[in-house]
């Protein structure tokens, strides 16, 4: 059975909800790590080479990085229906916005949040203005990243919005979505 190695109130709580929402057969096995505040260890049982969270262990296969853990699953979980499959439509979008948080928006996120500002970042990553349009874009089309199908995608680009409130941008597109996605999820929690 997979292990997915999970703190509470941390970056993997998107993923422990995926798990449930796949119905998946994944032992959450929870682990501390070091917190912002200067609580909380590096946990020996965790297996993550940095005493990170979320790591997925599968038997040999070790997976990190939110937006490769929810591929993963949600490949290794089809019925659910959280990510088009390769061959279905809308795979490449899946992959590219799954990519795209963990490459561009998390990074201009967590340095807008430390307050570090440089032309180099807006060079690689380019702007949080740039980003939102980028997340508004497909909004404005239909209700989902993906058009019309609710994803993992969803959860995992719209999951820093929903624990930083303050960084919520005042694009209704946005805002209606990040609140779509979080009855959605609790709707399909139950």
């Amino acid at each position: 059975m997979p292990t997915l190695y999970h703190s509470p109130q941390s970056r993997s709580d998107t993923v422990v909800e995926l798990v449930r929402m796949l119905g998946a057969d994944v032992d959450v096995k929870e682990v501390t790590i070091p917190r912002q505040d200067g609580s909380g260890v590096s946990d020996p049982a965790n297996p993550h080479p940095e005493k990170k969270v979320p790591y997925l262990v599968d038997g040999d296969e070790h997976v990190r990085e939110r937006g490769a853990i929810m591929l993963y699953l949600t490949d290794a979980y089809p019925q659910a229906k959280l990510g088009p499959l390769p061959g279905e439509a809308g795979r490449g979008a899946y992959l590219s916005w799954l990519s795209y948080y963990q490459g561009v928006m998390e990074p201009l996120l967590i340095l807008k949040w430390a307050g570090v500002t440089h032309p180099v970042v807006e060079d690689g990553l380019g702007s949080e203005a740039t980003m939102l349009e980028q997340l508004a874009a497909p909004l404005r089309k239909g209700p989902w990243l993906l058009g019309e199908r609710f994803s993992a995608a969803d959860m995992l680009c719209s999951s820093p919005f929903q624990w930083f409130s303050d960084m919520l941008p005042e694009q209704a597109e946005i805002r209606d979505w990040v609140d779509r996605c979080a009855k959605t999820v609790a709707g399909l929690r139950t």
